[in-house]
């Protein structure tokens, strides 16, 4: 008796700490979530269009609303744990990523999987009774449309989740409410074995292909949906991530089909008219992905970082996250490179003096104010991801002439056959390109890992940048994924924690 008034106390603080849609999924089809002789009735839970598309749309409001995970935390670990950022602030759940000492006991690392975890749920819900409505002015080509989008959100935050932490709980399905009758079925639904990394990525290969055909359009005046092009654009750097080159270039040709192109001017991508107080640009020919603010709804995810440019003094008597590095300051600086640091990184007077001068501090600077989008995919990224799948094919010249491109755009020269002479010089050459590029945008942790370079690069970091906090310990090949989360390991006895934690 015991054993289940524990098991029931586990499961109802779960639910206590979510709504009703932000249940974790079933894994497989069993009898409690398929009916019995073909009768659906039971388990029809929308009853019309506007039912199923509150909980659709709520995707929506979850990706432009709730970016802690997915965005401000995605920067934080994806740049401070790099040479590309210090973590900022001296705050006991920051400090630990920018000198390698994670542990399970990070609140931060917490609601990052609670997070994922629940925007899959909310996109099971959508996925699994969305063909149930019975409602017959539910166009058949709207549904398959929802579900389509719902895919794409439901990979992404799998591909997100598996890729920091490896080895992850994955149900794909609304799992049941707990009943006295089922609770020893239900029980393992709720806290279920973890699936390998590779068995996630090739669930995110599944749901974004079977998306792809029902998916939008890209909308050239929308880039806020989850469209075709944004299935083709997480694909190529799934594939990526895989080593799979032909694919990567294959799904990054798909991307540039759709008319994804550099924007002419780098500076339009991130700026701040002052004079009209708002975004320079929203639904670039670059951006694939992008959540847009406006005024009267702005993002607040900009206070965490510098100056909010539509309102500078409010929220700006603490320090700020994600400081720029002397050793990225560096990098720029090596280059010649004016006009990429010049849109990552500006100087100001501050309160606090935590990495320098309080009289002249550094801010990251591509989310500047609350009326800037937060650009989640790019054309920029995608070509890179493209040149390093040339380069691994031996077409080093195919590959200078995208870096090259690149590189014109913000008037640097064409890179010299000594950079672009042999598959290792290609490649390193991409690896920076890749950082001068998307430096802050949370995409220099998984180079480096990917690349083969994080070991190298971050374990004789102190010597090379005298303003970084001392490293507690240094990075081995486990530190390539994060901590599972000891709440997380608390609440399911399946998880075991990543090696090197």
């Amino acid at each position: 008796m015991k054993k289940y008034i524990y098991i029931l106390s586990i499961a109802a603080l779960s639910l206590m700490t979510a709504c009703s849609l932000d249940r974790e999924p079933l894994s497989d089809q069993s009898e409690l979530n398929v009916s019995k002789e073909g009768d659906d009735s039971e388990r029809i839970k929308f009853k019309d269009r506007a039912a199923i598309f509150a909980v659709y749309n709520d995707l929506y409001n979850v990706m432009r609303d709730r970016q802690e995970h997915w965005y401000l935390d995605y920067l934080l670990f994806g740049e401070s744990r790099t040479d590309n950022a210090y973590a900022g602030t001296t705050g006991a759940e920051v400090v630990p990523v920018e000198t390698n000492a994670l542990d399970a006991s990070n609140p931060d690392i917490a609601r990052d999987w609670d997070r994922y975890l629940e925007d899959i749920a909310k996109a099971n819900v959508v996925i699994t009774n969305i063909d149930l409505v019975p409602d017959p002015t539910f166009a058949e080509s709207e549904r398959q449309q929802w579900k389509a989008e719902a895919k794409i959100f439901r990979g992404m935050m799998i591909f997100d989740l598996a890729h920091w932490f490896g080895n992850i709980p994955l149900n794909l399905t609304e799992a049941p409410d707990i009943t006295a009758d089922n609770i020893e079925e239900v029980y393992p639904i709720y806290f279920p074995k973890p699936v390998t990394q590779d068995s996630a990525y090739k669930q995110v290969i599944a749901d974004l292909t079977e998306a792809i055909p029902y998916a939008p359009a890209l909308n050239a005046g929308d880039k806020t949906r989850l469209s075709k092009t944004v299935a083709y654009a997480l694909l190529a750097k799934l594939y990526a991530e895989l080593g799979d080159w032909d694919k990567v270039i294959e799904y990054s040709d798909l991307v540039f089909a759709d008319g994804i192109r550099l924007e002419a001017n780098y500076a339009d991508l991130f700026g701040y008219d002052e004079d009209k107080k708002d975004a320079v640009l929203r639904n670039s020919v670059e951006s694939i992905l992008e959540m847009q603010y406006y005024a009267g709804s702005g993002s607040w995810v900009t206070w965490m970082f510098g100056r909010d440019m539509a309102d500078p003094e409010s929220n700006f008597t603490w320090a700020k996250w994600i400081t720029p590095s002397r050793d990225l300051i560096k990098a720029f600086e090596k280059e010649g490179d004016n006009i990429r640091y010049n849109q990552t990184v500006v100087w100001d007077a501050c309160n606090w003096s935590n990495y320098y001068p309080a009289n002249n501090y550094p801010f990251m600077y591509k989310c500047r104010s609350a009326y800037n989008s937060i650009i989640k995919l790019r054309g920029a990224d995608i070509q890179l991801l493209k040149a390093e799948a040339l380069a691994h094919k031996g077409d080093l010249a195919g590959a200078a002439v995208l870096v090259d491109e690149i590189r014109a755009r913000v008037n640097l020269p064409a890179l010299d056959i000594s950079k672009t002479g042999s598959e290792e010089a290609m490649l390193n050459s991409i690896l920076n390109e890749r950082r001068l590029e998307l430096a802050l945008e949370g995409q220099r942790l998984f180079d480096l890992i990917r690349f083969g370079k994080l070991m190298e690069v971050m374990n004789n970091i102190n010597q090379r940048d005298e303003g970084r906090i001392p490293q507690a310990r240094p990075f081995v090949p486990d530190h390539r994924l994060m901590p599972i989360p000891q709440t997380a390991l608390d609440k399911n006895a399946n998880l075991v924690q990543n090696p090197g934690y």
